[in-house]
């Protein structure tokens, strides 16, 4: 449980780094995401679970 927050936590973190450091370059990009369609967004989530399993996988063994 204490990895599992400490890497909510650290997501956190680097999700406000982004909006913190650069809010309008955050902003195109969030608005440019959400003017296409579903497809796309879709893709981009699957990679990134794929990814975020893959790294786990890799750090716990």
């Amino acid at each position: 449980m204490n990895d599992l927050l400490a890497g909510l936590g650290i997501a956190l973190v680097l999700e406000g780094l982004l909006w913190a450091l650069a809010p309008d370059a955050a902003r195109r990009v969030v608005t440019d995401i959400a003017s296409r369609g579903n497809a796309p967004i879709q893709a981009c989530a699957l990679a990134a679970i794929a990814f975020g399993v893959f790294l786990v996988w890799l750090v716990r063994g």
